[in-house]
């Protein structure tokens, strides 16, 4: 491929991902996978190098784009080799017109500006979209992180999580035989800290309430290999994914699929019993921008209130199956403040009974009655994490 053929390649993969985004649609390594499917004639080196001019396009615009072309011209604004890529050949984009409009370049949506936590202050935001590296969690439970360092060259131990390594953005393990076998899982370093803050135990009962494709519960009974880990959602698909994980890891892990509208009910057997209830709600995922960059075009205000109550709900949910004196762990991957320190503040309104307790992990800042961990101050992503002990 010649560059104006990388370049209309760009723009037509950022059409899809911007029509995904409006419809909720798979996100954008997905849409770039797929393009290629029925491209073979692009070589590897082809491929790199249109995902990245992706990405730039992606990461270089803060408000979902009209169009791949407009993403594409507001890059030309800060790389000048770009526009001769504009030349109107056969493969290629069309000539740049006279006054043609481009995306305004920009780090964030201005709307949700004012919905960052505080924390998250203006010199805070570039590092919101730089490129994540690969952190991998060690299943302890199978080996330790010396031996797993050792296995793969270049590794560093995480500053936060005992049971981290920090590889480099581009590293591959997929194939490598200590992923395979699970003695290694794909998990950033943040996320790991969720399961310190539920300080698992032999003999617990955990109940993972929004335990999705099941990585945190897989962090749990690797911390405590004896620990009852009951992982419950919604969603069939995800849940699905974590027997093999589980088998993968040589873990136990109970599932239960929940039906919307009958989560009570179908819970009753856990009230009062147990020990931790992780409550891993679904969020905005601005925390998560470094790897999905396009999430910023996803989400909207609506979108966000919608989020805001359901994690209210699930909070409410969880109560009543955490036995006296024991702990409710509330957790987003999120830096807006309604789902972080304004929701942890919301709930101990409406439960009296319960207080905020520390999360047990070093990292992150005060946020209210939680911690919240970003990118720029911890170089994990966002997570706001709270720890809530019930009445004895």
């Amino acid at each position: 491929m010649i560059p104006s053929s990388r370049t209309q390649a760009a723009i037509e993969i950022l059409d899809q991902v911007i029509a995904s985004a409006e419809a909720d649609g798979p996100p954008a390594d997905a849409l770039v996978q797929r393009y290629f499917k029925t491209r073979r004639y692009a070589g590897s080196k082809d491929r790199r190098a249109v995902r990245e001019l992706v990405f730039r396009g992606i990461r270089a615009v803060g408000e979902r784009p009209a169009s791949g072309r407009s993403a594409m011209l507001a890059l030309v604004a800060v790389d000048g080799e770009l526009a001769a890529t504009f030349d109107g050949s056969a493969h290629g984009p069309s000539v740049i017109g006279e006054g043609e409009q481009a995306a305004v370049l920009g780090l964030l949506p201005r709307w949700i500006e004012a919905e960052l936590s505080p924390l998250i202050t203006p010199d805070e935001w570039a590092a919101l979209l730089e490129r994540a590296p690969l952190d991998l969690r060690v299943n302890s439970a199978r080996s330790s992180r010396d031996v797993m360092a050792a296995h793969f060259p270049g590794a560093e131990p995480t500053r936060l999580s005992p049971w981290g390594l920090r590889l480099s953005a581009d590293s591959q393990i997929s194939t490598d035989p200590a992923f395979i076998d699970g003695r290694v899982e794909v998990q950033d370093e943040g996320s790991q800290l969720i399961a310190l803050a539920c300080a698992p135990a032999d003999g617990m009962t955990i109940v993972d309430l929004c335990a999705g494709a099941g990585g945190k519960a897989l962090a749990l009974t690797a911390a405590a290999p004896g620990v009852r880990i009951v992982a419950t959602d919604t969603n069939r698909q995800r849940l699905s994914q974590i027997e093999p994980r589980a088998a993968r890891a040589r873990a136990t892990i109970e599932t239960r699929l929940l039906d919307g509208g009958r989560e009570a009910e179908q819970l009753a057997d856990l009230a009062g019993l147990a020990d931790v209830v992780l409550v891993d709600a679904p969020c905005s995922g601005s925390g998560t921008w470094r790897r999905n960059p396009e999430g910023r075009w996803r989400l909207t205000s609506e979108r966000l209130q919608r989020v805001v109550a359901l994690q209210s709900g699930l909070l409410d949910l969880a109560v009543p199956l955490v036995r006296p004196g024991g702990a409710l762990i509330y957790a987003t991957c999120s830096i807006v403040a309604a789902e972080g320190a304004a929701q942890a503040k919301n709930f101990l309104g409406r439960h009296s009974s319960w207080a905020g307790q520390d999360v047990g992990f070093d990292g992150g800042r005060d946020d209210g009655a939680g911690r919240l961990l970003s990118p720029a101050h911890d170089a994990t992503d966002g997570f706001f994490v709270a720890r809530f002990t019930g009445p004895c």
